[in-house]
């Protein structure tokens, strides 16, 4: 890599995160104004062509692992049925009717090409969706099947690309060929992802030290993806398979791994997602430049076409997929008794935008491909086309239809008050089990502090069902507590900084009496 390319790769993170953070302060959607940057910056940055071996095998591992962790292995295997069916046959059903449209609009690509092109628009990214729709509150189950379809479907249409490409290149593939490639990258992606998986959380647990488990699951998406591709199997299904097991097992390890994850990944996936987006539309030029000789009409017109097949293919696939399987078989009838909304199934079809993997297969097309410049630009298109058009209306369409997942967090945090009562009478009986009889008058002192932080929890649990009012609209003494002790915190972090400046504790001091504020500070804000 050159100096002229790290500069310019430089350049676009300070851009892409100065963007980011404009957007988080004004509440606006950051993906979609990092694209419109992009795509205004890109005569800037003509040469800034996308690698797609820098989004497989840096960027997507460790955004699909950090996804995995944090999803529900739980909600995912409830709703596995349509997760399924969106990551699987919805993107092999893209596949098939773009390539179809594809090849109505350019006999003259081979029909491999045109269906490579169905594999490559396949796959939608939810990263934009799902920020939006947590942020705008829709339903746990809307959001669970939005994740797992980005979180699985890449797998299916990354081997329906590898085919089509082989197809294209006078590689003679057959049927049965076709399916053992998809049974040995599925089923061995799954096989390899839980013995990984398996492997990986052995070795964390004998770790016992944050700093190093955290080390180990940041280089874990890069290894297990490159070993499963060295194996001809799917690296993505491996990647999220591991993450799925290592976050369902995370609440088992210690608290400092937790938080020391939770930041690491965030930081991680903010970056990463930030440089994704910006390239995205940093293509614009480097793409429509190799298309000087087509006619700009003709290519707006394909590209219209092919935007409105994905876009169209999606809701003709979802409908009768949601409500069919369920009027045809009583079983799934008495294991779904809720049939989803027309609401839900109207916001999961509109939530169909494309991502940088979709651009990433594009360009590793060989270029001795015909036609790889107008799948590059139709790629590109697409791309733009669902982030610009649906992604902007995505919110207004959540709020015209009125969806909120009010219900959900009023159960929550009704479950939640009843867990913590549990748990605090479980945790004051081991206390009495401890103390046992006969203390001295200190040691007493110190259990009543105990038994009140206890109940103080469990006070706050119960109290977040009222939003921290009383009947009255007065403050309950759980939001007092806290308002005080911020007020106090706050004070105490001056004194211990205007101290140091002054040359009477040390920066490590400092440091180390920060962290226990910080930490009290974290649970106050929590609550």
């Amino acid at each position: 890599m050159d100096q002229s390319t790290v500069v310019q790769t430089l350049a676009v993170s300070v851009l892409g995160i100065a963007v980011a953070a404009v957007a988080r302060r004004r509440g606006w959607p950051a993906p979609l104004l990092l694209v419109l940057v992009g795509l205004v910056l890109s005569p800037v940055f003509p040469e800034y062509e996308l690698d797609p071996d820098l989004v497989l095998l840096v960027f997507l591992p460790p955004l699909l692992y950090s996804a995995a962790v944090d999803s529900s292995y739980l909600r995912l295997k409830d709703f596995r049925r349509p997760i399924g069916l969106l990551s699987i046959g919805l993107v092999l059903f893209t596949t098939l009717v773009i390539g179809w449209i594809t090849h109505l609009l350019l006999p003259e690509l081979p029909p491999a090409a045109a269906f490579a092109l169905g594999a490559i628009v396949a796959p939608p990214d939810a990263v934009a969706a799902v920020a939006v729709a947590r942020r705008l509150g829709l339903p746990r189950r809307t959001v669970t099947i939005l994740v797992g379809e980005s979180l699985f479907n890449d797998a299916t249409a990354l081997t329906a690309y590898r085919v089509a490409v082989a197809a294209a290149l006078g590689g003679g593939i057959t049927w049965l060929e076709v399916t053992a490639d998809f049974a040995l990258s599925a089923v061995g992606g799954v096989l390899m992802g839980l013995g990984l998986a398996w492997i990986l959380a052995r070795v964390l647990i004998r770790l016992r030290d944050p700093l190093i488990e955290n080390t180990v699951m940041l280089l874990a998406p890069f290894a297990v993806y490159l070993a499963a591709e060295s194996v001809h199997v799917s690296g993505v299904i491996v990647v999220v398979i591991v993450g799925l097991y290592t976050g369902h097992r995370l609440p088992r390890a210690g608290f400092g791994t937790r938080l020391l994850s939770e930041a690491v990944w965030r930081v991680l996936g903010f970056f990463l997602e930030t440089i994704v987006f910006a390239l995205i539309g940093l293509q614009f030029w480097p793409i429509m430049r190799g298309l000087e000789w087509a006619d700009p009409w003709k290519l707006a017109g394909m590209a219209l076409v092919v935007f409105a097949a994905v876009v169209v293919t999606r809701v003709v696939w979802l409908v009768p997929s949601v409500y069919l399987p369920r009027i045809l078989s009583a079983k799934i009838r008495e294991s779904e008794p809720h049939a989803p909304s027309w609401k839900q199934v109207a916001v999961v079809s509109w939530a169909g935008m494309r991502g940088v993997v979709s651009l990433a297969a594009a360009f590793a097309v060989p270029q001795t491909l015909r036609g790889r410049d107008l799948l590059l630009f139709l790629t590109f298109s697409v791309v733009i086309g669902t982030l610009l058009v649906q992604g902007l209306t995505f919110p207004a369409l959540i709020r015209r239809l009125r969806i909120s997942n009010e219900r959900e967090i009023y159960a929550d945090n009704l479950a939640e008050a009843a867990a913590q009562q549990a748990a605090t009478s479980a945790s004051l009986a081991r206390l009495d089990e401890l103390v046992g009889e006969g203390v001295d008058e200190v040691y007493r002192e110190v259990v009543d502090q105990l038994r009140a932080r206890a109940e103080r929890r469990t006070l706050t649990a119960w109290e977040r069902l009222g939003s921290g009012t009383g009947p009255q609209g007065e403050e309950t003494p759980s939001t007092v507590y806290r308002r005080l002790r911020r007020e106090m915190l706050t004070v105490e972090r001056e004194v211990f900084v205007r101290l140091r400046d002054e040359r009477r504790i040390d920066d490590e001091v400092l440091r180390r009496v920060l962290h226990e504020i910080d930490f009290e500070e974290a649970i106050l804000e929590r609550d």
